[in-house]
């Protein structure tokens, strides 16, 4: 009878031993979901809100264009027979549901960003299980992907940031982050089963539609993709034969393209140079909550050299890197590809110690306790350096003063000229409403985006600084008028690109809407 008592109570004590390591884990899983979940919800809730920043109004005219005439669109801008980048199969697809739907373009937008956002989260949990198996992994990565970025935000399209994602969440380079993370999810099956050659033609057209969808995001897809290839162990003589495939479907798909010259748009660089050199500044108040995750790929770099994030971490770092030198600043669009295999590498670093610690030696356990702290740490600072996100979607006054500081007020946007400005009426306009009033179905003079298309675009935007010039000749104004067929005035109170004009409405903030005689 002792016998079996103590023989009993030995797996027992053993079993209670292999348990109790497994509660903190639990909570700490449970904590990261809980975070991502609350992290989604904000998403969720700035979709239904749909602030108004950046180039929201691009994209909605975008859409305007292919919902009117879906074969022949014109330029989105402006009114000219031109093609543009912006015509990429994802557009295709929204202006043809608003067409077919009768959906508002903006309700097609918030659509969009739903698809995009549930694009972008199945993609990272796809990805990450290629890498960890931990059932925490997809969730914590996609915390460090929003929230290890720096104390300085950075709001542009196609970083992941939670203040910038928060803005960019319906634009196209959403959707086309999430495509590049299904992607390499993709690839990574392919060359794990050495499958044979016409296994590579659906990632090769996969990789073409992510290049015309968002040309910056594809770049970044296309050093991931790089990365997971030359860091496939062992891979067999069919990957070579298989990836040329690839390729050559990629590249007819590219070619084959009907709205736009892919292949002309290598030649547009020169154009996007300066508005790109502010990527390049600051990087320490951006970026330095990463730096856990530059020491997690030191670690991993370690212990398997051809690690496909730390491949991927070089090559971005080669890509970035080469822009500035070369003073081709619009290469730093491929940040995220430095940043993404960085974040990941934390998430997966932390996770891949927990159920270990137990096994380790007093010295290595408080290392890898100060480990994990560590990201935690840069996980809450950084949440709480984007925690402007949370004013898009909460009124004003509710947050504190030093959150409420942090975001920018969204855009009222034009919608009240719309009663007297029909679709396809050519309205004179500078500044942010030469950026938004496309979006309402009108041209404007000037496009309020670069246009590498645009054959007179620097034209225009002389035409357009001489109409609102103060001194101007009103014939001068009239002449303008006539050569790009003016119907309405976008301008300031008081403006004298008004003088002679009849006033027609006034909007929200001061602005007046003329009548052109």
């Amino acid at each position: 009878m002792t016998v079996r008592r103590s023989s009993s109570a030995a797996p027992a004590a053993r079993t209670g031993a292999c348990r109790a390591p497994d509660r903190p884990a639990a909570v700490g899983r449970a904590a990261v979901l809980v975070a991502a979940g609350l992290v989604l919800v904000l998403l969720v809730l700035v979709i239904v809100r749909l602030p108004w920043l950046g180039d929201l109004g691009m994209h909605a005219a975008t859409v305007q264009r292919l919902r009117h005439s879906p074969l022949a669109p014109g330029n989105p801008l402006v009114d000219a027979d031109t093609p543009s980048p912006y015509y990429s199969p994802w557009m295709l697809l929204l202006g043809t549901v608003a067409r077919l739907s009768g959906l508002s373009v903006f309700v097609v937008l918030r659509l969009a960003a739903a698809a995009g956002l549930a694009l972008l989260v199945t993609g990272v949990w796809r990805y990450v299980r290629t890498l960890s198996a931990h059932r925490a992994a997809p969730a914590l990565a996609l915390l460090s992907l929003l929230l290890l970025w720096g104390t300085t935000p950075l709001r542009w399209s196609g970083f992941l940031g939670l203040e910038s994602l928060a803005l960019t969440v319906s634009y196209p380079s959403t959707f086309t982050l999430g495509l590049a993370f299904h992607f390499w999810a993709w690839l990574t099956g392919v060359l794990r089963r050495e499958a044979g050659w016409p296994a590579w033609l659906g990632p090769g057209a996969l990789w073409a539609v992510i290049l015309l969808c968002h040309q910056f995001s594809g770049v970044v897809a296309t050093v991931g993709a790089a990365a997971t290839v030359l860091a496939a162990r062992r891979p067999g003589r069919a990957v070579w034969p298989g990836l040329g495939a690839g390729l050559l479907v990629g590249a007819g798909v590219l070619g084959a393209w009907p709205y736009y010259d892919f292949f002309a748009l290598f030649g547009a660089g020169s154009g996007l140079e300066a508005v790109h050199r502010v990527l390049y500044e600051q990087p320490v108040a951006r970026f330095w909550l990463v730096l856990p995750g530059v020491a997690a790929l030191v670690a991993r770099g370690r212990r398997e050299r051809r690690d496909p994030l730390v491949v991927f971490f070089a090559l971005g770092t080669a890509v970035v890197a080469a822009g500035w030198l070369s003073g081709h600043y619009s290469w730093g669009r491929a940040l995220p590809a430095v940043l993404i295999p960085a974040q990941l590498a934390a998430a997966l670093e932390v996770v891949g110690g927990v159920g270990k610690v137990g096994a380790l030696g007093v010295g290595r356990r408080r290392l890898r306790a100060g480990w994990t702290i560590l990201p935690a740490g840069a996980l809450l600072l950084g949440g709480w350096a984007q925690a402007g996100a949370l004013g898009y979607v909460v009124p004003r006054g509710v947050l504190p003063a030093v959150v409420e500081d942090r975001y920018r007020v969204p855009w009222t946007g034009y919608h009240w000229i719309t009663p007297w400005v029909r679709y396809g009426d050519v309205v004179m306009a500078e500044g942010r409403a030469a950026r938004q009033v496309p979006a309402y179905g009108p041209y404007t003079v000037a496009p309020g985006y670069p246009d590498f298309f645009l054959p007179d675009e620097a034209r225009r935007g002389a035409a357009t600084g001489v109409y609102f010039a103060e001194g101007t000749p009103g014939a001068v104004r009239r002449g303008i008028e006539r050569e790009y067929g003016v119907r309405w005035v976008v301008a300031g109170p008081g403006d004298p690109a008004g003088a002679g004009l009849r006033v027609v409405a006034r909007g929200p903030e001061g602005e007046v809407l003329y009548a052109v005689p």
